[in-house]
């Protein structure tokens, strides 16, 4: 068990996707699948001791200790990187001191709504600068910085969620299109829409943008990841 965030303190770096694991509920099974992708794995606090329940040896854990039952338990090859300030929740920890093309977050919605709202709070503000989608037993939930295009098939769901103010261009391959449509939490939102084709696009306005929400079913992970 090693303490820090890395060599000189630098954010711990990781070549493919990160799995971060959190406190809430989480599906075993799901952790073993997400778990096989994953070249890191980091518990958010007590995220680590779901990990070693499930046989697996966490890169590092990350929090502020203080839902961890035993910092003890961990190999030697864990880095324990404790942040005692409470301006952030460990999510949003873990997500500041690692650095990865994407990242994966499990137990992170569900189970207390406050929970929930803190994580959509981290993917709000982290969104920009990086790619992190959360995984729940039902949806998963990416965050966007600007417009997409994929292959998620028609008559999938997809909803579409504000994480501040966001303009819409236009869409393509969406039942109700977003042409136009500017949406803020409180007077516009775009759950429940769906695909009319197996490639959807949508495009955000020119200018200075919010990141959004894109929504669907979990069995679409390999369309977004």
């Amino acid at each position: 068990m090693q303490d820090g965030a890395g060599e000189n303190g630098a954010p711990l770096e990781f070549d493919g996707p990160l799995l971060i694991v959190g406190g809430g509920d989480v599906d075993p099974d799901m952790l073993a699948a997400l778990a096989e992708r994953a070249a890191g794995l980091v518990g958010a606090d007590r995220g680590g001791d779901i990990l070693m329940a499930a046989g697996l040896v966490p890169d590092a854990v990350i929090g502020d200790m203080d839902s961890v039952a035993d910092r003890t338990r961990f190999p030697g090859q864990t880095t324990i990187l404790t942040l005692p300030e409470q301006d952030t929740t460990d999510f949003e920890k873990c997500l500041y001191s690692t650095r990865a093309p994407l990242t994966l977050a499990l137990g992170m919605t569900g189970g207390r709504f406050d929970h929930t709202l803190a994580a959509l709070h981290a993917v709000a503000r982290y969104a920009t600068d990086r790619k992190i989608i959360l995984i729940d037993g039902h949806d998963l939930a990416m965050g966007v910085a600007g417009s997409v295009s994929l292959r998620v098939g028609a008559g999938e769901r997809v909803s579409i969620y504000p994480l501040g103010r966001t303009q819409f261009a236009g869409s393509m391959g969406l039942l109700y299109p977003l042409d136009g449509l500017e949406m803020v939490q409180g007077k516009t939102i775009g759950t429940s829409n769906r695909a009319t084709e197996n490639v959807i696009e949508i495009d955000v306005a020119p200018g200075e943008q919010d990141p959004w929400l894109l929504i669907l079913d979990n069995r679409l992970l390999d369309a977004i990841a």
